[in-house]
């Protein structure tokens, strides 16, 4: 929290407010997600997910409809735009005012669900890197753009991953990102370091260590370790017991200027950001 710089968002000709952080919950139409309780097929499960973030008070809602934990099989673009299309109408029915990211590497996807499905930002695990129309076409839709970091694929992220240099090797791909985006005239623009991407337990913890470097760049992070490897690994658990861990891990991420909490479990991450914010 210390040294949280006062970010705000413009989301739909609206400011978001990001001096105090807030906390993204997690929607996965998907059947393969790696949390098992996160994956809500049915229409009456998602709406039921929608409703517990609504209640819980998150502040906004990831939609993912492409499984991108290791080693998960690829989905074409149809089959995720249908279930985007199914998750999405659901979502504008029960939660019509809340900002909404899509989480998608597929500019076609992308420009979808922006122009006729209701989201707001776009959410790109690739930093770009697959679908090189992504850059060009969020700056011309004008939507906020989380940026994280990833090399590879989610097919082929974990196998060996291996950096000579890796917080110089993030900084440098940030610096060169960023400004690829601000020539095409993108203004908001969100990092996520993307903790458990293309990143071996010791990567990940290091880049958490000195996460703060990122305020270099004055702009608003994006934290997502919700029950990741990178915590049910190193505790020797499965990821339905790393709430706890979860809950340390997203204290100090905050502590390290995280700005948004993508999380599984709204509710305790809603008391860690108040229990934090009372420590500032």
């Amino acid at each position: 929290m210390k040294g949280l710089l006062p970010y705000s968002i413009n989301v739909r000709g609206k400011l978001l407010d990001l001096s105090e952080p807030q906390v993204m919950g997690i929607l996965n139409v998907t059947p393969d997600s790696f949390y098992a309780g996160s994956r809500m097929e049915t229409e009456d499960a998602i709406r039921g997910r929608v409703r517990q973030i609504v209640e819980e008070d998150g502040e906004m809602i990831d939609v993912g409809a492409y499984s991108s934990r290791p080693g998960a099989a690829d989905v074409s673009a149809k089959e995720e735009m249908e279930r985007l299309r199914r998750g999405m109408k659901i979502v504008r029915e029960e939660a019509p005012e809340m900002p909404v990211s899509v989480d998608t590497f597929r500019s076609d996807v992308a420009k979808m669900c922006i122009e006729e499905l209701g989201a707001d930002i776009i959410n790109d695990i690739s930093g770009g890197e697959l679908d090189k129309e992504m850059f060009p076409t969020v700056a011309k839709l004008g939507v906020p753009y989380i940026l994280m970091h990833m090399k590879g694929t989610p097919q082929t992220m974990q196998q060996a991953p291996h950096y000579d240099d890796l917080l110089k090797e993030v900084m440098l791909y940030f610096a060169e990102k960023i400004q690829q985006l601000r020539d095409l005239g993108q203004k908001d623009i969100i990092l996520d370091l993307g903790y458990g991407f293309a990143k071996t337990l010791e990567h990940n913890y290091e880049l958490l260590q000195h996460q703060e470097m990122l305020q270099a760049f004055e702009l608003p992070l994006l934290v997502g370790v919700s029950r990741k490897s990178m915590i049910y690994k190193l505790l020797n658990c499965t990821p339905d017991e790393a709430l706890n861990g979860t809950t340390v891990l997203n204290t100090v991420a905050l502590q390290k200027g995280a700005s948004i909490l993508r999380v599984h479990d709204v509710k305790v991450a809603k008391e860690v950001v108040k229990l934090c914010l009372n420590l500032a």
